[in-house]
């Protein structure tokens, strides 16, 4: 029973942080995208918030571009974090020093990375000089529709190394007479790889998804940098949304764009969470 009470004493101040600073904050934000008003002229209003939000122009162009961005970059992190992983995975028994050099891009601090941006892709960047050495016609890469692209390869060169350590640990675990067992049955390398290594990665690939998915919308602090306030159209995310309304003291906007933000993250979660557990099952 005291170990108990010592127990409850050493975690209450963590819990209670966590409701205080967390849990009644947002659930303030989800009182406040029913209502309009602010302080005492607050009217509670239902769905009329929702509905106007999804009759605005430039909040349907923000979700579109970040729904696009999920789409697109989390399969392509995953993918390929996973391929580099299993490339380099006898490397990595052998050089400690390969996951330092995965997670050089991962660090590199914030200011540095849209400095190397502005240095390959601004209009008299490396990028439009080999094109004007190439004979080809430069492109306005940062303030035109490539942008997004430049964005997304930012997002995977930044991020992927760090999925790829996430996966290396997981792939060190499975235990190497598995394989020899698989090479002594005749089994090839690709089923090998279908029904020994896939099946032991499930959880490993899910604490990457989450990871990847973080590094998603961290990427806004690159974007928001290169862009400013009203970038391109095609990097116009919703986190640009969410600032801008909270620069126009916007509040039921800005709380009903953080409510759909947040369920657009527990959805993309949960879709995947699911996918992994029913894989699991099936494995059993």
């Amino acid at each position: 029973m005291k170990r108990k009470w010592m127990g409850c004493l050493l975690v209450g101040p963590l819990f209670l942080g966590f409701l205080l600073f967390y849990v009644v904050p947002f659930c303030q934000v989800v009182w406040d995208s029913f209502c309009v008003g602010a302080g005492r002229n607050q009217v509670f209003a239902g769905f009329s918030n929702y509905e106007r939000m999804f009759q605005n122009d430039m909040f349907l162009l923000a979700f579109g571009n970040s729904l696009r961005f999920l789409a697109i970059g989390l399969p392509a992190i995953m993918v390929l974090s996973y391929a580099l992983a299993l490339f380099l995975r006898s490397l990595a028994k052998r050089y400690s020093l390969l996951r330092t050099a995965l997670l050089l891009p991962y660090v590199m601090p914030v200011a540095g990375t849209v400095l190397l941006v502005d240095l390959l892709f601004s209009q008299e960047g490396l990028a439009n000089e080999a094109l004007l050495a190439l004979g080809l016609p430069v492109s306005d890469w940062l303030q035109s529709p490539a942008a997004f692209w430049v964005m997304l390869l930012l997002y995977l060169w930044k991020s992927t190394g760090y999925s790829v350590v996430l996966l290396l640990a997981g792939l060190l675990t499975i235990p190497e007479d598995l394989y020899a067992v698989a090479k002594v049955s005749g089994a090839g390398r690709l089923q090998t790889f279908r029904y020994v290594t896939t099946p032991l990665m499930w959880y490993a690939l899910f604490l990457a998804f989450v990871f990847s998915l973080i590094n998603a919308f961290k990427c806004f602090r690159e974007i928001f940098l290169i862009g400013g306030d009203h970038p391109p159209q095609s990097t116009y995310m919703l986190q640009h949304y969410i600032n801008n309304a909270f620069a126009n003291l916007s509040y039921p906007r800005l709380a009903v764009a953080s409510v759909l933000l947040f369920l657009v993250i527990l959805l993309v979660l949960g879709l995947f969470y699911l996918w992994v557990m029913r894989k699991e099952a099936a494995r059993s």
